[in-house]
């Protein structure tokens, strides 16, 4: 069965005009059904008053649908995109981050860089650098397994596009885009296509959004991969015999073996690598943050005298493993930061790794007793995050039973619940605070529900309990399972014992 195309919109500069865009994406989708996804180059932000985006941020105006934007091209704008890796901006508008690679759901890899183009260094918050675009590359071409990329988003036109077309800018943008093949030469290979954009509402009333489909290249047959447009040009960035004549040219850059940019028909598609493109090592380490201290007793805090310290099964530096009260199943745990936190996204850096490390182990841990683990957080009428970590039998159902069984009660229920990207950070989705359901299940696929009134607090637990699952409807509210206290050590005890050979904290 051939795979569905994903239907996407690109705009250019927006310049703050946020509802003469939103109108018109609604106009476009009534006319012709909803689109998965905005793609926003060039200034998003202008020099106008800040009221319109007032309304979005705060919630009085929605975005209608998913938009991601780059980063600022001017000191002016800086202001606005605080976090440099990434971030929601508002409701429906995601901030992609000074550089990276965005892979969706569907398997839909975006590599973008933020910024106009800068000769020196250090460059400021809205310009890149020779180096990030050659950091940029490394994350794509240093692994083998890398296949290629779907889309491309900057700002400024990369130099010598025109060369079989119209005027371009950027010398260093040139140089990611260079890896494609001189056509009757080589090999065919995919060709990839150049979209400028105006400005929104622009008086010449010039194109400023783009309407296309895009089947991820993953998911491609090779033999479609490779079938060349009737209206192929030549690659603008290479020579190809003779020197293009726009100009003194940069050389082009040198051959690569066995590495193409866009990609490699000989390899497998990789995993996504990191956005930030930073060394490892950094020569100023960050101290560790301070945890905030609760405002009153905390029930899971575990300096509190109030936390249940019998279920308590495994401690490591920044968070530990709990036995849930009224689990669902003997080895239903929680994974609970030591120090005072409400959610994912209020987490210090540290923490979230070790959170990490505990669900990988756990995951370990869970197949070998036959069983996969199911992942969520409830961020609503809570004080302290409890990532709730439910095993389920193989033998009970797939994984994709496991989620039509979320997507299904949660449209029972009238609850928004969507998909998003595998390798994307919650930061990302949710800012500090905001109310949210998030689960994850085992193959790494993510569903988030952002809460806005009323969320009906078992929901996660009468998922997992429904015949569908579990098939233990009487145990979705948690005070209907409790046991006693001395049955709560007997699991207890059984837990650290058979978790111990999985045990990273014993590690030196």
């Amino acid at each position: 069965m051939a795979q569905k195309p994903l239907r996407l919109l690109a705009c250019g500069d927006v310049e703050g005009k946020f509802d003469i865009l939103f109108n018109r994406v609604r106009a476009i989708q009534k006319k012709s059904g909803n689109f998965d996804l905005l793609l926003c180059v060039g200034n998003f932000f202008g020099s106008t008053p800040d009221a319109e985006w007032e309304e979005y941020k705060t919630g009085i105006k929605k975005a209608p649908i998913q938009t991601y934007v780059l980063g600022a091209n001017n000191q002016e704008t800086v202001k606005y995109f605080q976090d440099a890796d990434g971030c929601e901006l508002a409701e429906n508008i995601t901030y992609l981050g000074r550089k990276g690679i965005f892979t969706g759901s569907s398997g839909l890899q975006i590599v973008y860089l933020s910024g106009t183009e800068s000769l020196n260094e250090p460059v400021p918050g809205y310009n890149f650098s020779v180096k990030d675009v050659s950091s940029l590359r490394t994350m794509l071409c240093t692994t083998s397994q890398f296949k290629g990329v779907d889309i491309l988003l900057t700002s400024p036109w990369p130099k010598y596009v025109g060369n079989f077309g119209n005027s371009s800018v950027s010398s260093t943008c040139s140089q990611i885009c260079s890896r494609n093949h001189v056509v009757l030469q080589e090999n065919a290979q995919h060709a990839t296509r150049f979209i400028a954009l105006a400005n929104v509402g622009n008086p010449e009333k010039k194109k400023y959004l783009y309407a296309f489909s895009i089947v991820p290249m993953k998911l491609m047959d090779a033999a479609e991969l490779v079938k060349q447009p009737p209206d192929v040009t030549e690659n603008p960035y290479r020579k190809s015999g003779q020197e293009a004549s726009i100009g003194k040219q940069i050389p082009a850059p040198a051959e690569e073996s066995a590495c193409q940019f866009f990609f490699d028909l000989n390899e497998k598609q990789g995993r996504k690598r990191s956005s930030t493109g930073r060394d490892s090592k950094s020569p100023h380490p960050k101290q560790p943050r301070k945890p905030p201290q609760p405002p009153g007793p905390c029930w899971f805090c575990l300096a509190s005298p109030e936390v249940e310290k019998h279920l308590v099964v495994n401690i490591g530096t920044h968070c530990y493993l709990a036995l849930a009260k009224g689990g669902l199943s003997d080895d239903h745990v929680l994974i609970l930061p030591i120090g005072h936190y409400q959610s994912v996204v209020e987490l210090s850096a540290e923490v979230v790794e070790e959170v990490e490390k505990y669900k990988a182990t756990l995951r370990r841990f869970f197949k070998s007793r036959g069983k996969r683990c199911v992942v969520f957080e409830r961020n609503y009428k809570s004080h302290h995050l409890q990532l709730q970590v439910i095993p389920v039998p193989v033998s009970c159902c797939a994984t994709d039973d496991i989620k039509d069984a979320f997507i299904t009660q949660a449209q029972e229920q009238q609850i928004e619940l969507l998909e998003i990207p595998e390798h994307s950070d919650i930061k990302q989705i949710a800012q500090p605070g905001a109310a949210y359901f998030y689960v994850e299940l085992d193959t790494g696929e993510k569903l988030f529900h952002r809460i806005k009134k009323n969320f009906p607090l078992q929901f996660g637990r009468e998922v997992l309990a429904s015949e569908a699952i579990l098939n233990i409807p009487g145990k979705s509210d948690w005070r209907q399972c409790q046991i006693s206290k001395e049955d709560e050590e007997t699991l207890a005890r059984r837990f650290r014992k058979d978790f111990e050979p999985y045990d990273f904290t014993l590690d030196d």
